[in-house]
């Protein structure tokens, strides 16, 4: 008998420190997921421009012209999507739209820098964020912008920088020209790009001698 009940005990004890365990990792799980910091990105890499092999021209342009090119983009880009959004380009960069809460959404809006990069990329870098009345950390905020706002490849939404990566001179343009900003003046309405032409897009063949 008293070794039947030493058996019993040692199963109940078995049984009961499994199901403290079982406790322990869900308790654990759902506190990474609350504190869990949010991802970094990776800025995409670009590729340098043979200025031999090629010809450059400045093309400039106006705010207006460039708000109407890039929304219609989106709306290509988007056209198969259940959440869509716009930029309006002002005085910055104000990108509007809406983020999915449970079965509803709520209206979100976001005001960017530009900063233009030496390699002629953009850096959107945030202002002021917004989601309805709601109160959270705009990284966050910008989490939920990277997971569920469609981007270009060549676009990346970085949390964790409260920025997004524009990486124009990674686009893929069926001339295969090359794409690169040189201003990107908001305030003064002065926006001026590099566009890189290839001799071989052209059917030229360049010097090998140079």
């Amino acid at each position: 008998m008293k070794r039947r009940d030493k058996q019993v005990k040692s199963k109940w004890k078995k049984y009961f420190f499994l199901l403290l365990t079982i406790n322990v990792v869900i308790v654990l799980g759902i506190m990474l997921l609350i504190f869990w910091p949010v991802s970094s990105s990776t800025i995409p890499s670009t590729e340098e421009v043979d200025e031999q092999k090629s010809s450059q021209f400045t093309v400039r342009t106006s705010k207006d012209n460039l708000n109407e090119l890039v929304n219609a983009y989106l709306d290509k880009l988007l056209d198969n999507s259940r959440h869509h959004y716009s930029i309006e380009l002002k005085e910055d960069v104000h990108l509007l739209g809406e983020l999915p809460v449970f079965s509803s959404t709520i209206p979100l809006s976001v005001h960017f820098e530009p900063l233009v990069q030496e390699n002629g990329d953009v850096i959107l870098k945030q202002k002021s964020i917004s989601v309805g009345l709601l109160e959270l950390p705009n990284q966050k905020i910008m989490e939920y912008m990277k997971k569920y706002l469609p981007m270009p490849e060549w676009v990346t939404v970085n949390p964790k920088e409260e920025e997004i990566y524009v990486a124009v001179t990674n686009m893929d343009i069926r001339s295969n020209f090359k794409v690169s900003i040189e201003n990107f003046d908001l305030e003064a309405n002065n926006l001026a790009f590099k566009i890189h032409v290839p001799y071989k897009t052209l059917g030229i063949k360049p010097d090998s001698n140079e």
